[in-house]
């Protein structure tokens, strides 16, 4: 796996946590697995993580360099991994050996959060133009909406493999009605791309309508001053509370307590989140944008704002409060729909694809082999 962070890094977030899943699957069945990524302060050159070893060296502009060295100096490997983050590690090219592309989502818009004009618009072309070079390359993605973007961009094979949950399900849902005050959480990094501050414009959009909302957002990240300067300017102080970053299992607690988790950001290559609440009972209410259309159903494991504004999400919330009768309806289906996503109902189909991919084509057999 060449991916630019892997889960010690200070940065890692839900893509680390789902690509060491997958790894992990793969170590426990008997392969060799290798992880390569950025060296950051105070980080050991390897180290073994849940059976997988992860190797680092260099950083942006440079670890392409130190993983080609690192590369020539092992044993040939099965299949190689090229994990895109916006930029990808052009592995087809210089590995020689089969490669499969894993990405969680086509960014598009996110440039323009994070880079100004001209960067912003170099960086989408360059994106497309990179899909394009890998057209021939097998993918593998989490939902139907990055399919279809790398699609447009001309890749020609996309895999969909779902992400999964390491939250166990509630045995069973105990009565949550669905009355003001409204309990409302975000599970989110705190960074300009998820938009936090539209969930908080949310209870701004609340309050105005008479509907008294409480919001706590769990997380950490660059933004976070900026948000709660947002919030004091609003007057919500009272109304939206900043946890940072909690245990699993506080976590899980304050998820199951809410009567929605809301989800604002510009697009996602899954929602991780959504499911997690789902298996604790609590429906999701979000942006109609890539990722987050397929991680929540509307009207059936929740709600989708008919816009990306704080007043369609708040509509949506509005709607249901006037039909309390429905929301029961939502938990449920959102808590059966959880059930089927733990990883354990992910991980064999999963890892059986890669394995496939690690073989030449022209092999039959179906005894399994130790893959590297």
């Amino acid at each position: 796996m060449l991916n630019w962070r892997d889960p010690k890094n200070p940065l890692a977030g839900g893509a680390e946590r789902v690509t060491l899943a997958y790894l992990a699957a793969l170590a426990s069945r008997g392969h060799e697995v290798f992880w390569f990524a950025n060296s950051f302060a105070d980080a050991p050159v390897t180290e073994l993580i849940d059976g997988v070893t992860v190797v680092r060296g260099g950083g942006m502009g440079t670890s392409i360099l130190y993983a080609r060295r690192w590369y020539r100096s092992q044993s040939p490997f099965d299949l190689v991994i090229d994990q895109h983050h916006g930029i990808p590690w052009f592995a087809p090219w210089w590995t020689g050996t089969r490669v499969v592309s894993y990405i969680h989502e086509v960014l598009g818009p996110i440039w323009n959060s994070f880079y100004p004009w001209p960067l912003s618009v170099i960086g989408r072309y360059q994106e497309a133009l990179t899909h394009w070079i890998y057209r021939k390359v097998p993918f593998w993605t989490a939902c139907e909406s990055t399919e279809t973007a790398l699609r447009q961009h001309g890749v020609r094979e996309v895999t969909i493999i779902r992400y999964g949950v390491e939250t166990q399900t509630l045995a069973k849902l105990d009565s949550k009605p669905f009355t003001s005050p409204l309990r409302l959480i975000v599970v989110s990094r705190l960074a300009p791309n998820k938009r936090i501050d539209h969930a908080i414009h949310t209870v701004a959009n609340l309050k105005q309508r008479g509907v008294e909302a409480h919001l706590k957002i769990v997380g950490g990240g660059e933004c976070r001053s900026s948000l709660e300067a947002q919030t004091h300017q609003l007057a919500l102080g009272s109304q939206v509370t900043f946890l940072g970053q909690l245990p699993e299992h506080e976590k899980d607690s304050l998820l199951q307590d809410s009567h929605f988790i809301l989800h604002t950001s510009q697009r996602e290559g899954w929602g991780l989140n959504i499911i997690e609440a789902n298996a604790m009972g609590t429906p999701g209410a979000v942006y109609p944008v890539p990722g987050l259309i397929e991680s929540t159903l509307d009207n059936q494991t929740g709600v989708v704002a008919r816009q990306e504004t704080p007043a369609a999400l708040a509509d949506r919330l509005v709607e249901l409060l006037k039909h309390p009768e429905e929301y029961e309806s939502l938990r449920i289906r959102a808590w059966n729909r959880a059930k089927t996503m733990h990883w354990s109902n992910i991980l064999p189909d999963a890892t059986r694809w890669l394995e496939s991919m690690a073989r030449p084509v022209q092999s039959v057999s179906t005894t399994p082999t130790v893959a590297r």
